[in-house]
């Protein structure tokens, strides 16, 4: 995901039924279904894109839509430049207006016009790429997840800049292990999920290790992840993140050693106060949270309680 500039109360509550508003008819390929979504974006109109792992497509969802378009891929499993292969993350590039894919299957990161467009450009290659996400100087972060890094591509520089990790698979704070998705905030500090050492670590920019300020061991208590994947932060610090393997989003507080509940909680299902492998996460700009979750096939909204925003 994107920088934010999302401004969040820190005692704000969001209501605990979700509201499907991607998916949610069982698995399939049809235009009102998922299969396997991973990463996502919420645009500033509330509209969503999510990618649709298993299908091998990227999917725009208009607010209030019950069928989604496909915007990317949808062409079957392949290398073509009109189709992806287990994409795992999407972002928008508002200066080119076109999506930003990591096209996991195919080693490749791809660029593919916004409207209208029938085949991608690739812009990184040779690369296992996870997560993504951009700058506000348009600048390029890719996990790697087989070189345990996060690197960034400025415009016009022909190396990229290793910012998280690349000290090989560990759990030292100079190492990661099974990173997955990663968020910039606008000091360009990086925060890495490091889905294998369950926990969440910061890297502020130019530093040469992290601090972790989510999680660090693996369980269910309110100091632990189990798997964790999508991060936002928000203005404040406070570390939003999908705690893939208990069926959750929790909330942690800058500097806190703990973390809160937010969403879920209620056991793994598909009810609508229920999470089942989530791993993705966005705020819209009212600061509504959308969920993805891989194992629902669904995208679920969960409204913020107005009462609670400064």
């Amino acid at each position: 995901m994107r920088a934010s500039s999302i401004d969040i109360h820190p005692n704000a509550k969001w209501a605990q039924n979700g509201i499907p508003v991607a998916g949610g008819n069982g698995k399939g390929s049809k235009t009102n279904q998922l299969d396997r979504p991973w990463g996502l974006y919420v645009d500033d109109d509330q509209t969503i894109y999510v990618v649709d792992e298993w299908n091998h497509r990227i999917v725009e969802w208009k607010y209030g839509a019950t069928n989604g378009k496909v915007v990317a891929g949808g062409n079957g499993e392949g290398n073509g430049a009109h189709q992806l292969s287990f994409p795992y993350d999407v972002i928008i590039d508002k200066e080119s207006d076109s999506l930003i894919i990591s096209d996991y299957g195919n080693r490749r990161v791809v660029r593919w016009p916004r409207r209208n467009g029938t085949r991608g450009e690739t812009i990184i290659s040779n690369i296992a790429c996870w997560g993504l996400t951009m700058d506000d100087n348009g600048s390029l972060y890719v996990v790697d997840n087989e070189k345990y890094e996060v690197r960034r591509n400025k415009i016009g520089d022909t190396k990229a800049t290793v910012v998280a990790g690349g000290n090989g698979k560990g759990n030292r704070l100079d190492q990661l292990s099974s990173p997955r998705c990663v968020f910039v905030d606008r000091d360009h500090s990086v925060y890495v999920s490091d889905n294998g050492n369950h926990r969440v670590m910061k890297w502020e920019e130019g530093a040469k290790q992290g601090i972790v300020v989510a999680g660090g061991q693996e369980g269910s208590s309110l100091t632990q992840l189990w798997n964790p994947n999508g991060v936002v932060v928000d203005q404040l610090g406070t570390v939003y993140v999908a705690d893939c393997g208990n069926n959750l989003i929790m909330r942690w507080p800058k500097g806190s050693t703990q973390g809160s509940v937010i969403v879920g909680g209620n056991g793994k299902g598909s009810q609508s106060n229920q999470l089942y492998r989530p791993v993705c996460l966005s705020f819209d700009r009212h600061g509504n949270l959308y969920v993805a979750e891989w194992g629902n096939n669904r995208v679920q909204k969960f409204n913020i309680e107005t009462n609670s925003m400064r």
